[in-house]
């Protein structure tokens, strides 16, 4: 296949990782009004979101059937069953997004978004050379130096600061979970298993919402309130817009973009959840926290320029 042929598709998934980052910058702030306005906790808050993107999927599919997704060409590698993949997919999601729902509520929006995303690269980059064979070169091997760097200013920069150690390491957790399930995406798409977005993320929603109910039950299921009517407005703008839209985007986007592309582009979220953690929610951002942001958001663009001429300059395999 040409290489004018290949460089269009990932320009696309590109673009579909950057919407799919906006949207998601906006989770965490959406996710803090809720604990504002209930006592629903993470696991429930996970669980409620991954059920509410499920349905919403489900109508939608009623409406317009899916379409094929775009296949690209068969690898030796990931050749795993389908449910296996999906199996591991939801796992990732379940702990990507339940661990930084918790990070949130204990350290803070603007740490927990920064740390969690700011690790999900490194974590996605290593991976990728490890199961993948994605060679990062210099750049990306000075890329990941630097954010390790950035990370540990921010984390232990300012003992003054809002930065507790558990959210963060609930931060670096939810960054795993999301390394695994965009490495086994990407797997996926490079053995020739690549399905329709949406049907992967509804796969996904549901395994991961069945693996998290017999948790939420004992937590709380349901919320207690006396503002349900914003809660439920908050809770719909969570599944509709940053879960059933940004999520087969995503997914869309990282089968046919490098696994450390994919994971420095979604950047975009943190840029967007500091300034609406200021804005919008109040956090003050200290002198250490943005030292670090700086120190690990720079290396991550690097990185993000050197994997995206790769990807543009060689056939994506």
């Amino acid at each position: 296949m040409s290489n004018a042929v290949d460089v269009l598709p990932v320009r696309r998934g590109l673009m579909y990782l950057a919407c799919a980052g906006a949207t998601w910058s906006t989770t965490g702030a959406a996710v803090d009004l809720v604990y504002r306005s209930s006592d629903l906790g993470p696991v429930a808050v996970s669980f409620w979101r991954f059920l509410g993107g499920l349905v919403l999927l489900l109508m939608a599919r009623a409406v317009r059937p899916s379409r094929s997704a775009n296949r690209v060409p068969a690898s030796t590698q990931f050749r795993r069953p389908p449910l296996l993949l999906r199996a591991g997919t939801a796992a990732g999601l379940a702990v990507f997004q339940t661990a930084y729902f918790g990070a949130v509520a204990m350290t803070g929006l603007a740490v927990s978004t920064i740390v969690s995303l700011g690790a999900g690269p490194v974590l996605t980059a290593i991976g990728a050379r490890w199961a993948l064979d994605e060679r990062l070169g210099r750049g990306g091997v000075l890329a990941i130096t630097g954010a390790v760097s950035g990370l540990t200013v921010l984390v232990l920069g300012d003992q003054g600061a809002a930065v507790r150690p558990g959210g963060v390491g609930l931060a670096v957790l939810s960054a795993a979970g999301y390394a695994t399930a965009t490495l086994l995406a990407r797997g996926a798409g490079r053995a020739g298993r690549g399905e329709d977005p949406a049907v992967v993320t509804a796969w996904s929603f549901g395994i991961a919402a069945v693996c998290l109910l017999p948790l939420a039950v004992p937590a709380g299921l349901l919320p207690h309130t006396t503002q349900l009517g914003r809660l439920l407005v908050i809770a719909a703008y969570v599944a509709a817009v940053p879960t059933a839209l940004a999520y087969p985007l995503y997914f869309a986007g990282v089968t046919v973009v490098r696994a450390a592309t994919a994971s420095t582009i979604m950047l975009i979220e943190p840029v967007g959840a500091a300034v609406l953690s200021v804005v919008v929610l109040g956090e003050q951002l200290t002198a250490a926290m943005l030292v670090g942001a700086v120190l690990l958001l720079f290396p991550m663009i690097l990185l993000a320029r050197v994997e995206a001429r790769l990807a543009g300059g060689t056939v994506v395999s």
